[in-house]
């Protein structure tokens, strides 16, 4: 069974060697993830180019995603490092002060805190496990009661409860990053923290601007952890390609019970929006240390593949952890088994639906065809992907396979739920470009003679968007 659900792995400094990112490849990854919150525009050039020969020697494209930083909305440090906070006790962050912190006070990096706040407001520091009230505002100084204390360290992020902050999403170190990310052809560039459409709107130009000398432009990941973004969730899916399910600092605002719901509204939001989804934050926690993951991880896992997700990501799992190619192995089994369970409803997909372009019905022509038909498989000829992410978006137990000859387009479709990519050259000749798809599909085993194939292509051919016929063929009879 082909595994339809794609994944998604952070490099870092357990998985920076050719042999483990090659491991890696193998066990079924299918989108690196360079997070540009550690490391230097070298580092990350250096990894592209490792990750782009590893997947050569693989003989498979493997997506990059530029994951950007973001606003620092940080603390300071310590004097020593950390402090342990009680509860009950009085404690200032001050956005003057520059000298290091002790138990009473520390600096903040984010230094518009102060005019973000009130006093009642609620304060989460450290991923939500240090809880502060706002007593009261002192020019620079936020003086706090600590609800829930316990270790703080240097430069642990802070949200107010219920979002408000009014850090742009886009900063300065963003914007050289999106030039970075350009010059090493990043596939993907995920945007942190964005609170609206013109977020992602801006993120896209610059990225645009970045790599037009290179002809490159990337798919916009627009990362939802903000309280703000819920309600501006449908304009922020109109201004980018997908979204990223950001669960971390999202459960921080908006508390950790209300996070499971949204994750589904999200992922079907996208989907009905033709749009990608990607599901991410402590799926294989516990993998960082322990060989295994815990029960609730598979639960978790397999939860997000069955609510139509396109991908699910590991991060400190594979960047630092201990077991970076096992945990590849162990999350690829989890959604080979979910998706044993799909709910194929095709015909109820398409019901109450209109279809306006000529390419988006074909699409979804040839699934309605093939799963009628039960033919073997589905095969887009296509330049963009725009008709194998329109396929993508419909539960199907057969594989889509889509058929390009830009390298570009290959890359991006790794992160389809259910499209395997195959690079194959189109000429101007229809019947011979069709000839070499069925003899490709023969070679790389997925298909048999006399099986039935449903194919979708355009005419004339090369041309984005020109998708306009659907033919069904009997493998071996030309």
């Amino acid at each position: 069974m082909t595994r339809a659900t794609k994944i998604v792995a952070t490099v870092g400094p357990a998985s920076s060697e050719f042999e483990v990112l090659q491991q890696m490849v193998r066990a079924g990854v299918d989108v690196f993830r360079l997070n540009f919150s550690h490391g230097t525009a070298a580092d990350h050039l250096a990894r592209s180019e490792l990750i782009r020969r590893v997947a050569r020697t693989a003989g498979r494209e493997v997506a990059i995603m530029a994951d950007l930083q973001g606003p620092k909305i940080r603390i300071g440090k310590f004097e020593t490092g950390r402090v342990e906070l009680e509860k009950g006790a009085e404690f200032t962050l001050d956005a003057a002060l520059e000298s290091p912190g002790n138990v009473g006070q520390v600096g903040l990096d984010y230094k518009e805190l102060p005019r973000d706040v009130r006093p009642g407001d609620i304060l989460l520091l450290n991923d939500g496990l240090i809880v502060l009230k706002v007593e009261r505002v002192e020019g620079e100084k936020i003086v706090t009661t600590v609800r829930i204390g316990g270790e703080l360290s240097n430069n642990k992020g802070i949200n107010r409860q219920g979002g408000g902050l009014t850090a742009p999403a886009l900063t300065a170190k963003d914007m050289e990053d999106i030039r970075t990310a350009m010059a090493l052809k990043a596939d993907f560039v995920a945007v942190s923290f964005p609170k609206n459409s013109t977020d992602m709107t801006m993120a896209r130009q610059l990225a645009n601007i970045a790599g037009a000398s290179a002809k490159h432009r990337p798919m916009m990941i627009a990362k939802i952890e903000r309280a703000e973004a819920i309600p501006e969730l449908a304009a922020i899916l109109e201004a980018s390609d997908g979204i990223m399910v950001a669960r971390g600092d999202l459960a921080v605002e908006v508390g950790n019970a209300a996070v499971p719901a949204l994750q589904k509204r999200m992922i079907k939001m996208a989907r009905e929006a033709n749009k990608l989804t990607i599901t991410a934050t402590q799926m294989m926690e516990s993998m960082i240390v322990n060989a295994v993951p815990t029960r609730a991880e598979v639960s978790d896992v397999a939860n997000a593949v069955l609510d139509g997700t396109d991908a699910v990501m590991l991060s400190a799992e594979t960047a630092t952890g201990r077991y970076p190619v096992e945990v590849v192995e162990a999350m690829s089994a989890i959604c080979l088994e979910a998706e044993k369970s799909y709910e194929v409803a095709i015909d109820k997909d398409f019901l109450n639906r209109t279809f306006t372009r000529v390419d988006q019905s074909i699409a979804n022509g040839a699934l309605f065809t093939a799963w009628h038909l039960r033919a073997k498989a589905i095969a887009s000829l296509t330049d963009s992907g725009s008709t194998a992410l329109w396929m993508s978006r419909h539960n199907i137990d057969l594989p889509i396979y889509a058929l390009t000859p830009n390298v570009a387009t290959l890359r991006r479709l790794a992160l389809f739920r259910n499209v395997q990519p195959f690079e194959l050259e189109q000429r101007d000749n229809r019947d011979k470009v069709l000839n070499a798809a069925e003899d490709l599909l023969l070679e790389r085993g997925v298909v048999q003679k006399g099986d039935l194939i449903v194919l979708t292509v355009g005419e004339p051919m090369g041309q984005p968007g020109g998708t306009n016929t659907l033919k069904i063929v009997k493998v071996g009879e030309r």
